[in-house]
């Protein structure tokens, strides 16, 4: 997937600790991470749009999760268990839920699309976060951010151009994969100041997995043992490229790196060239322009409105004293 497991990480990582914050000073290193888990999230994506050919979307999700457990193990091990302990339960569940249920739409979306194609329609997921967190988290968005909301929904339509013979109806996985992650980036900020990521990512790990293999049941196609190696090589890039995207936003902020992040859309064309012979028509290429500078300017946006609520803190602060 996009960066989110991806982009749109970074709005959704909980917020980091004190001594977690005095690391944000790396800017190269972070930059540098960002382009990184770009690199092997599409080598994931593209792994798994060459699985969809012969295996179903549920299975190549399930086979991920599983893949994303055993790497986990580990943690589960390390902690004996402690990091299960959670203070929203429910919370957790429907936020492994939505991400499950936007790891599966995207893999449907990348058996009748362009590996580019479907990125770019899947970069929509930040501008569909802040749109949510209105009415679910209470923010208030001003107009500048609105019209960037509405710029990036322009390139949407531009890359999926409803309503012509180009449209193809396998565009609306993507899109609604990006509206299941950014429910799950919403919930993830609710789960920030009871959870840790570490417990976030447990459960989304065993929620994920024990509800994909219950769905892949009905359907499940024996995977050859050359189908199951690759499936291995997919979960651990798509493991990877999480880890590094925290990393990555563990070290510089989310307003620099949100412009590298979108360099994934460079390796997903290179790749869909190179793999399956996918060439990015001109609207295309005009669409993910869009929603990269609407992307970008909400990004700045969103530094904007950080520096500001830090202001406004430290004037209360000082009157008090």
């Amino acid at each position: 997937m996009p960066l989110a497991e991806r982009v749109t990480l970074p709005v959704g990582v909980p917020a980091p600790s004190s001594s977690l914050a005095r690391s944000v000073d790396r800017p190269f290193s972070g930059i540098l991470l960002v382009l990184s888990s770009g690199v092997v999230f599409s080598a994931s994506d593209a792994l798994a749009k060459h699985l969809s050919a012969s295996l179903p979307s549920i299975e190549i999700a399930c086979l991920r999760w599983v893949g994303f457990t055993l790497l986990m193990c580990p943690l589960l091990l390390r902690t004996r268990g402690a990091v299960l302990h959670t203070r929203a339960l429910g919370l957790e569940i429907a936020r492994a839920l939505c991400i499950l249920g936007s790891s599966v739409l995207f893999i449907a979306g990348l058996r009748h699309l362009p590996l580019a194609s479907a990125t770019t329609i899947n970069f929509v997921s930040p501008l569909v976060v802040t749109i949510l967190s209105i009415p679910l988290l209470g923010e208030k968005v001003g107009i500048r951010r609105w019209a960037a909301i509405g710029v990036g929904l322009v390139g949407v339509i531009v890359v999926v151009r409803p309503g012509t013979g180009a449209f193809d109806a396998a565009a609306l996985f993507p899109l609604m994969s990006a509206s299941c992650w950014a429910v799950g980036m919403i919930l993830t900020r609710k789960l920030g100041r009871l959870d840790g990521p570490g417990t976030a990512m447990a459960y989304t790990a065993l929620v994920g997995t024990a509800v994909a293999t219950v769905l892949a049941l009905p359907d499940f196609v024996p995977p050859s043992p050359a189908e199951l190696g690759l499936a291995s090589v997919m979960a651990g890039f798509a493991t990877a490229g999480q880890f590094l995207a925290l990393l990555a936003f563990q070290r510089a902020p989310a307003s620099l790196l949100a412009p590298f992040a979108y360099g994934q859309l460079i390796w997903s064309t290179s790749l869909g060239f190179m793999v399956f012979g996918n060439v990015p028509d001109f609207w295309t290429g005009m669409g993910a322009a869009i929603i990269i500078a609407s992307g970008i300017y909400t990004a700045h946006r969103e530094r904007v409105r950080a520096h500001e609520a830090h202001l406004v803190r430290l004037a209360e602060s000082r009157s008090v004293v």
